[in-house]
C-alpha cells in the first residue's frame, strides 16, 4: 500500500481533522514504553495537514481513566506509569500541534468516537484520521466513527504507530472497511 502524500490530501468541503493523541506520552520513545518510533517524522506532516484544515482541527487526548474498571484495571496493572494526572506533562499535546487545536477532546478509552467528538463534528461527518498510534488509537476511532456512518479517511502517511509492521497492519485492517474507512 504507496500512502498518499500528505501536501497532495486535499480537504472535502465539510470535512474534520481528528488528529488523534498527539501527546507527550506517545511522542518519544526514549522517555516513554508508549513512544512511536515513527512520531518525529510524522509530526510536520501532521502539522502541514493541520493547517490545510485551519477551523476544522480537532485533538484528542488519551488520559487514564482508572475508574472504567473491567480490563482497564488490568491495563493498568501492566502500564503504572500512566497512572497520572490529565494535568501531568506526560498527557500534554506536543507543542508543535498544541496551538492547531480548534477543539480538543480528551477520553480514558483507545477510541475516540464518542458523545464528545461528535458534538464537535456531528453524528455521520466527513473526518480526515491523523495521528498515533495507527494499531491502537487511530484504528479505535476509525472503525466505530465508520461503523456509525461516518466518512472516514485515514492518511496513512500523517500516522505513527508503535512500529513500522503494526503500522502497516493496522492500515491493511481499515481498508478492510472501505468505503467508509478510505486509507490514503
Amino acid at each position: 500500500m504507496t500512502p498518499t502524500p500528505v501536501d497532495a490530501v486535499e480537504p472535502l468541503d465539510d470535512e474534520w481533522l481528528v488528529i488523534v493523541d498527539p501527546q507527550m506520552v506517545f511522542a518519544d520513545p526514549e522517555s516513554s514504553p508508549w513512544g512511536s518510533p515513527m512520531w518525529a517524522e510524522t509530526v510536520p506532516r501532521i502539522t502541514r495537514l493541520a493547517t490545510a484544515y485551519a477551523g476544522r482541527v480537532v485533538v484528542t487526548r488519551f488520559v487514564a481513566d482508572p475508574g472504567l474498571g473491567g480490563s482497564w484495571a488490568d491495563y493498568y496493572d501492566e502500564w503504572p506509569f500512566a497512572l497520572v494526572p490529565d494535568e501531568d506533562p506526560l498527557y500534554a499535546v506536543v507543542p508543535e500541534l498544541a496551538s492547531l487545536a480548534d477543539h480538543v477532546v480528551t477520553e480514558g478509552t483507545f477510541g475516540k468516537w464518542g458523545p464528545q467528538l461528535r458534538s464537535v463534528v456531528g453524528d455521520q461527518p466527513r473526518i480526515a484520521l491523523a495521528g498515533v498510534a495507527t494499531d491502537c488509537c487511530v484504528i479505535a476511532t476509525a472503525i466505530p466513527a465508520g461503523d456509525a456512518g461516518a466518512k472516514v479517511r485515514v492518511v496513512a502517511e500523517a500516522c505513527a504507530g508503535s512500529g513500522i509492521a503494526a503500522h502497516e497492519q493496522a492500515l491493511r485492517a481499515m481498508a478492510l472497511f472501505a468505503p467508509q474507512i478510505i486509507v490514503l
